[in-house]
Parts: C-alpha cells; structure tokens; sequence
C-alpha cells in the first residue's frame, strides 16, 4: 500500500486544526487526499510496513518496538508536538477514545515529534514538557519518543498533528489525517478504518 497524505486546500480551515513542522508555526493541512512517497518510505513498506521494524522509547525511557503493535486489529499513530495547540486540544478526547477502543483491538499511540535536539540527542526540558502535556490531558496512552529507525517516518511529516493507522504487522491502513478532530469525527474514521482491517 502506498504512503498517502493530505494535500492543502482550504488554508483558513487548516490554521484551526493544525501546526506547521519545525516549531515555525506555519499551517500546511486540509481534508483532501492524495498518494505521495519517499524512497525511503516506499522502501520500508515493500519489505514489511511502515511500522514492521522499529525500535524506540517510550516517554518514561522504556525501550519499545513493533511488538507494541501485536494483539491490536489496528494502531492510530498520531503524531504530535509540544508547541502544537492543535494537537493539545485534541488529547483529551483521544485519550477517551484510548479507553473506549481498547476491547474492540485498536489502540491509540503518540509520536512525539519536538523532544530531540539538532543531533537526534533527548532534549530533557522537552520531555519534561511532553510529559507535563501527557498529564493534563489525560491523554493517557503510549508515546513514543522517535529514534534513529523512525527518522525516515518524521521526515515525511510536513506538519503536526498527523495521524495515520497501521495494522498489528506495522503497515498502513487507509488514510493519514492531517490536522486536529473532534472525538465525532475520529470515532467515524476509527469505523471506517475498522472495516477495511475487518474486511
């Protein structure tokens, strides 16, 4: 399956749900969508998925890897930053979802894309940032601190928040969503992705 990302179409929509990449602040989101990819990218999911072998941890320094994904029908990565009031404002309501999907096999895991410096080095005022965030908004479910192996992923993020699924084998199921959502509009795209693991 080929990577596929949003392309911008209405800018003054876009500066409501989302942030620009490297802490700039400039909006690049909207609700159509588009097949783009990187070689790297293609190249990672014609040997397994995007997801299928990384390695990584979590915000309390636990090592992780793709066997996060195991037991879960599907995986909404969401992929978010410490200076994003989008992605900020949308926490609460996907740490629900976190707790309402558990039993149905989906899970819910943030991609911290800020907390690293220039050098890929912790930024530890970062991190304590993000887990300050974590906190207040109950958003209580993993996330991810990128590493080396997932470089290539947060290259091709052009702006947070953006969300995308994968299976329990680490590919991506239909769509990356840029931009923020309400709890309505996420639980309809869970369904929908849902059926298409399902189907």
């Amino acid at each position: 399956m080929k990577w596929k990302i949003l392309v911008p179409v209405v800018l003054s929509a876009v500066l409501l749900s989302a942030c620009g990449g490297q802490g700039q602040g400039s909006a690049l989101e909207a609700e159509a969508s588009t097949q783009s990819a990187a070689s790297s990218t293609q190249s990672t999911q014609e040997q397994g998925g995007i997801l299928s072998s990384f390695s990584a941890e979590d915000l309390e320094g636990n090592q992780i890897d793709q066997s996060i994904l195991e037991g879960h029908k599907l995986t909404m990565v969401n992929v978010w930053a410490t200076f994003c009031s989008p992605c900020i404002k949308e926490m609460p309501e996907l740490g629900e979802l976190s707790a309402e999907y558990q039993e149905k096999g989906v899970q819910i895991v943030g991609l911290v894309s800020d907390v690293l410096d220039r050098e890929g080095n912790l930024d530890e005022g970062q991190m304590d940032t993000a887990k300050e965030i974590v906190e207040t908004t109950q958003a209580d479910y993993l996330h991810i601190v990128p590493r080396e192996s997932l470089f290539g992923l947060l290259a091709q993020i052009t702006s947070v928040p953006t969300t995308f699924f994968v299976d329990e084998t680490g590919k991506q199921v239909g769509y990356t969503y840029l931009g923020s959502k309400d709890k309505e509009a996420w639980t309809e795209i869970i369904e929908e992705t849902l059926q298409e693991v399902d189907g």
